[in-house]
């Protein structure tokens, strides 16, 4: 796969791990916790597939494979660092709208 289409997927990756977090507070606002913690499993998941990109890129820098940086590779790191913010601002959230509910962390 070229750069260029490797640093898409980080975007894309990051926008939609990011959407999905947001989607699952929603769903957590509403009551819904079940849904909240399968949508942010699906968070997670995303992003950690992401992570796995970046971390192969970092790996073949650090063997001599340097790439590049333009600014759709910012664009891309961006977006990775926000979704990771979104999403761990996300998971606090949904715990304190569970404790209020009186749901134990894990329980749902």
């Amino acid at each position: 796969m070229d750069i260029e289409m490797i640093v898409m997927k980080l975007v894309v990756s990051g926008g939609n791990a990011r959407s999905t977090a947001i989607e699952a507070l929603r769903a957590a606002k509403c009551g819904d916790y079940l849904r909240a913690d399968a949508l942010m499993e699906e968070a997670d998941q995303t992003i950690l597939e992401a992570h796995e990109i970046q971390t192969e890129m970092i790996q073949n820098e650090l063997n001599g494979n340097k790439v590049e940086v333009g600014l759709l590779m910012v664009h891309a790191q961006d977006h990775l660092m926000n979704a990771m913010t979104v999403m761990d601002l996300c998971k606090e959230m949904i715990d304190i709208l569970k404790n209020k509910d009186g749901i134990e962390r894990g329980m749902v």
